[in-house]
C-alpha cells in the first residue's frame, strides 16, 4: 500500500481486477474508481494477462473470478504465490461449491467473497487483504469448517469397488446417464450406488463426495 499524499497521509491500496467478463470488470473499476482509498492500476480478462500486470504494476491485492478460460483462478493464484508474494489474492465470484472454495484457499488465495456481497464488504474485505488478513463469506468459512471437521469423522464403511468406478466418473464430470453407460448399469442402479456413496462419506451432493474422496485418497 502507498501513500496518498492527497488525503490526509491515508493509505491506498492499489488493485488489480481481473473476471473475464467485461461488464462485470467496468462495474468494480468504476465502484472502485469512485471510492476513496482504492487505485485500479490494471485489469485483466484472465489469469494469463492478469500475471503480466501484476508484474508490470505489482499491486497490493489482485480480486480475481475463478471460472476464467485458459490460466483460470485457481492457477493464477498458485503462480503468484511464487512470482508475486507479496501480492495477496482476494477471490470475488459466484460460486462457493467445495470445488470452487478449497481449492482456491489451499492454492494460497487469503479471501474469498461472493458477487452479491454488498459494496461495504468487498471494501472491507480488499483492506483486509492488503494487510494480509483473511476475509470469508459465510458459505465459504463453512466449506472450511466442514473440511476440518471432516477427518475427525469415523468412516461410514469402505466403498466397494463398484461405488469407487461409479465415484471416479462422477468426478471427471459425467452425469448419471452417462456413468450407466460406462458401466452397463441402469441410471437406477447408479442412483442407488450414489446414495450409498454419500452417506458412507458423509456428505449431501456429487461435488463434495469427489472432493472428499480425493482427499481420503480413495480415488487414483
Amino acid at each position: 500500500m502507498r501513500v496518498n499524499d492527497g488525503s490526509g497521509g491515508a493509505e491506498v491500496v492499489r488493485v488489480v481486477v481481473v473476471d473475464d467478463h467485461p461488464v462485470v470488470r467496468a462495474g468494480l473499476l468504476g465502484m472502485l474508481g469512485g471510492q476513496p482509498g482504492f487505485e485500479v492500476v490494471a485489469e485483466a480478462a484472465d489469469g494469463a494477462e492478469a500475471l503480466a500486470a501484476v508484474a508490470r504494476t505489482r499491486p497490493d491485492v489482485v480480486l480475481s473470478d475463478l471460472r476464467m478460460p485458459g490460466v483460470d483462478g485457481v492457477e493464477l493464484i498458485r503462480r503468484l504465490a511464487s512470482a508475486a508474494p507479496g501480492t495477496r489474492v482476494l477471490v470475488l465470484t459466484t460460486y462457493d461449491g467445495d470445488a470452487d472454495v478449497l481449492p482456491a484457499i489451499d492454492a494460497g488465495a487469503v479471501g474469498y467473497l461472493l458477487k452479491d456481497s454488498p459494496r461495504e464488504e468487498l471494501f472491507r474485505g480488499l483492506r483486509a487483504a492488503a494487510r494480509g488478513e483473511s476475509v470469508l463469506a459465510p458459505s465459504a468459512a463453512a466449506r472450511l469448517i466442514e473440511r476440518v471437521r471432516a477427518p475427525a469423522r469415523p468412516p461410514r464403511g469402505p466403498l466397494s469397488e463398484r461405488e469407487i468406478e461409479v465415484l471416479a466418473l462422477v468426478g471427471g464430470g459425467a452425469s448419471n446417464r452417462e456413468v450407466a453407460a460406462a458401466l452397463f448399469l441402469s441410471e437406477a442402479t447408479v442412483k442407488t450406488h450414489l446414495v450409498r456413496i454419500f452417506a458412507k462419506l458423509g456428505v449431501s451432493d456429487r461435488t463434495a463426495a469427489a472432493v472428499t474422496a480425493h482427499e481420503r485418497g480413495l480415488l487414483p
